[in-house]
C-alpha cells in the first residue's frame, strides 16, 4: 500500500505505514500540549510516558523539563514528512 493523505468534505484518510506514523506524531504532539497545561489527555497518559513516545521519531530521549523540545522537534519531524507524503484533496 503506497503512502497518501486524502482530504474530502469532513474527512481525511491516512494510508499506509508513514501517514499512520505522521497522524501518531500528530496526536503525541498534541498530548503534549495538554500535559503541558495540566490537562490529561487520557487515563494512564503522563509527561514521562508521552516524552517516551516522542523518541521514536525524533530519536532522543526527553526529560520532563525539555517537553517544549520534543514539541519543537516533533514539529520538525511532522513537517518534513508532511512534505513527502503525496495529498490528495477531492
Amino acid at each position: 500500500m503506497k503512502d497518501e493523505i486524502t482530504i474530502r468534505n469532513g474527512s481525511t484518510t491516512f494510508a499506509g505505514y508513514d501517514a499512520t506514523e505522521l497522524f501518531r506524531a500528530a496526536t503525541i504532539r498534541s498530548a503534549l500540549g495538554l500535559l503541558l497545561k495540566g490537562i490529561q489527555p487520557t487515563r494512564g497518559m503522563t509527561l514521562t510516558k508521552t516524552l517516551a513516545l516522542c523518541e521514536r521519531f525524533t530519536g532522543r530521549r526527553y526529560r520532563r523539563t525539555e517537553a517544549d523540545q520534543a514539541i519543537f522537534d516533533l514539529t520538525v519531524w511532522i513537517e518534513t514528512m508532511k512534505s513527502a507524503i503525496p495529498t490528495e484533496v477531492k
